[in-house]
This record gives C-alpha cells, structure tokens and sequence, in this order.
C-alpha cells in the first residue's frame, strides 16, 4: 500500500472520483457551502487530501481533511461539516494559524471492504496534522446507519452501545477504536434545498404533498413544500474528538 495525495498524482482523479461516490447518495453532491468552497479547500490543503493506493497502482480509498482554529471547548465547535469548511478557508485567508486538523469525508471502495483501510486513511491525515503541530484531531461524523433511524435525535443515536460498550454504529466504532470520543451532535451539519423536481431526481421518489419525508440515505427526514417548490433537508451529524 501507498499513501499518495490527490495533487501528486491527478492521473488518478477518475478513480478517485468512483471510490467517493460509489457511497454516497446523490442528494450529498447538491449542498451549496462545497460548491462556494471546496475549490479553494483543494487549493489551499492539498497535503490533506490523500488517497490509498494498492501494489498495482489502483485506487482502493481516499479521505481529505481541512485545517481550522479551534479552541478545543466542545461549545466553541463549527455547526458541522459545512462551517468546518467554511472556517477553515476563510481562517487561511485572513492569515489565522490553525490548531486543529477536522477529517471531513473518508471512502474505501467497496471492493475493499473489510481490510482496515478507513483507519490507514485517517491515520495518514492524523500523521500529517500531527508533523504539521496540529493539536486537535476532530470529525463531523456521518454514522453509517443513522439512516435506519431518521426519527431518533443524534445525541440519543450516539448513546446506543453494544455489551462490549462500543457503539452500535460502525463508523463510530472505527473511530473510538482509534480512541477517538464523543463530543456533541453537529445540528446543522449540512444544508440541501432543491426543487421538488430536483429532490425526485436525485431520490428517485415521488412527493405528492407538501410534508416530512424518510428518504433512503438521509439521517433526518427531508421537508418538501409543494406550494413553494422546496425541499430542504438539515443533517444532524456527531462530533467526534481523537486522542
């Protein structure tokens, strides 16, 4: 295995950009804060943004960080992961030293499942914040079954355990097994609004009335306001903190 950054080797972006969707839903891809930001967060932290490479070459995961000013009281924390974002590009602009290394979005192809390879990610970027005299390592975590229970708040979610007391959840699992803890829930994580056109696109559902929807692979239920031709939805994430 290699670990290569995403800068280093742009012959790979097509590969790269199969293992980051492949798990994703499509409605992930339509939050504005990236498209105002991340073309700068790809300017500005490249060293951040790194890819797992197996013995042929071939990209098997990936995962990307931003580095922020935090001050390390959980009160104090960005919103979720679009503030991370936020205040990591703006903070870089006006010329803030950073303390803090925030994980945004980790991917293992699918194909590669059960190798440990979303901890060899997250242990490469924690390796760089830690060279780079980062203090904090911090996420806004998008727990992998959340999505079976859009109804359950975050912060009831994050309290469910296993007889072993690790949590129910397999993404929140692999981070306290790297010791990360629990800080608090990101309440207003992400913010996606389209039109109720564009929310059938990207469900492939069908919203009849004005009213809260379970959709397949949101963490919360999606709004959608026939009269106004809106459908919004507020993801709840959970802030996780690394030793």
């Amino acid at each position: 295995m290699e670990i290569v950054t995403r800068a280093d080797r742009p012959d790979l972006d097509e590969q790269a950009a199969v293992v980051f969707r492949e798990r994703w839903p499509e409605f992930i891809f339509h939050d504005d804060v990236p498209k105002k930001y991340l073309a700068r967060v790809e300017q500005f932290f490249s060293r951040y943004d790194i890819m797992v490479l197996d013995d042929e070459g071939a990209v098997v995961a990936g995962g990307w960080g931003v580095p922020l000013a935090w001050s390390g009281k959980t009160e104090d924390l960005p919103s979720g992961y679009d503030d991370a974002m936020v205040q990591a590009v703006e903070g870089h602009e006006a010329g803030t030293p950073p303390t803090t290394l925030s994980f945004m979005a980790a991917a293992v192809s699918s194909k590669h499942d059960k190798r440990g390879l979303a901890t060899t990610v997250l242990s490469g970027l924690t390796q760089r914040a830690r060279e780079d005299g980062l203090t904090h390592v911090i996420a806004p975590l998008r727990p992998t079954w959340k999505h079976r229970y859009p109804l359950v708040p975050m912060a009831e979610y994050a309290g469910w355990t296993r007889a072993d007391g690790l949590s129910v959840d397999p993404w929140i699992r692999t981070h306290q097994r790297m010791g990360a803890r629990i800080l608090a829930p990101a309440a207003r994580s992400m913010v996606i609004e389209g039109t109720v056109a564009e929310w059938e696109s990207w469900t492939e559902m069908a919203f009849p009335v004005t009213g809260d929807y379970v959709v397949p692979d949101a963490l919360n239920l999606v709004h959608i306001d026939r009269e106004t031709d809106r459908g919004s939805y507020v993801e709840e994430n959970l802030w996780v903190q690394h030793a």
